[in-house]
């Protein structure tokens, strides 16, 4: 199976030039804790609910900070024609639950998360993908 088979195509997306409280209100409308941020359709950056608690919040930036100040600019990401198998491997060795979708174009047509993958193929090693993207969280909560 294909990663655009399993994939959600309806992302919402944000700009380096959106603001804090508008990318942490589309999170808490879709009830998400990322937004792909894009710049003409091409994937520039990713932020998090965490990036801004604490890049944001946590050095005293306001809530009217540009995304484009405080978030993630390296991201990884998978392309629409991939295997799902393989990114699901993937996704457990880099410890993530989602990755944005680009076509071979490098526009972003996408996002996959583990979730996507597990209902799509129920048999095809997400639970393993799952079981190492959760091991270092509960080894950190036991600290």
């Amino acid at each position: 199976m294909k990663v655009y088979e399993a994939m959600t195509r309806d992302v919402q997306l944000c700009t380096p030039d959106s603001t804090l409280r508008e990318a942490a209100e589309a999170m808490g409308a879709l009830a998400v804790g990322l937004l792909p941020v894009t710049d003409n359709d091409r994937l520039v950056g990713m932020i998090t609910d965490r990036d801004i608690a604490v890049r944001g919040v946590g050095m005293g930036r306001g809530p009217d900070t540009r995304v484009g100040d405080i978030m993630t600019a390296e991201v990884k990401y998978c392309f629409e024609d991939q295997e799902v198998g393989d990114i699901a491997q993937n996704m457990g060795e880099i410890q993530v639950r989602r990755l944005p979708v680009l076509s071979r174009d490098k526009r972003l047509v996408g996002i996959i998360a583990l979730g996507d993958i597990a209902q799509a193929q129920p048999n095809n090693g997400t639970g393993k993908a799952l079981s190492r993207v959760s091991r270092p969280i509960a080894q950190h909560a036991q600290l």
